[in-house]
């Protein structure tokens, strides 16, 4: 400002610009936050779909007979798995996400819902049974 209380244009350009680079910056950290957290909840979904693959495995390897306990977290949301013959399949907020499973010996498909409580077994004819 000069005596007479006048801005000069330059000092208002500068202000502008300086605006600009903030709201850019702004923007950009906020894109990198919103990008991390979708990347930790595909994380967590993941891990989960990893782990039943897993429970099915060992109950598929071993003897006739064999259970397991198992139940779904649902603190990273709702999700469903749906368990096929080789394959599980996970869906959860509009993302679907699968696995590779040693081959079964099932008779149907099973859904298995976040929140719920599941036995996994194989029975005496060496096929395995959701309950």
């Amino acid at each position: 400002m000069d005596k007479n209380g006048f801005i000069s244009i330059e000092y208002l350009l500068s202000i502008f610009i300086i605006l600009i680079i903030a709201l850019g910056l702004l923007f950009f950290v906020q894109s990198a936050i919103e990008s991390s957290i979708n990347i930790e909840n595909d994380v967590q979904h993941r891990l989960i779909l990893d782990n039943m693959a897993n429970l099915i495995n060992q109950v598929n390897s071993h003897g006739e007979g064999y259970s397991i306990y198992v139940h779904l977290d649902s603190k990273p949301g709702y999700y469903v798995i749906t368990v096929e013959r080789n394959k599980l399949t996970m869906e959860f907020s509009n993302k679907k996400g699968e696995t590779l499973i040693l081959p079964l010996k099932i008779d149907v498909d099973y859904k298995l819902y976040s929140g719920g409580s599941y036995l996994i077994s194989k029975t005496n004819d060496g096929k395995i049974v959701i309950t």
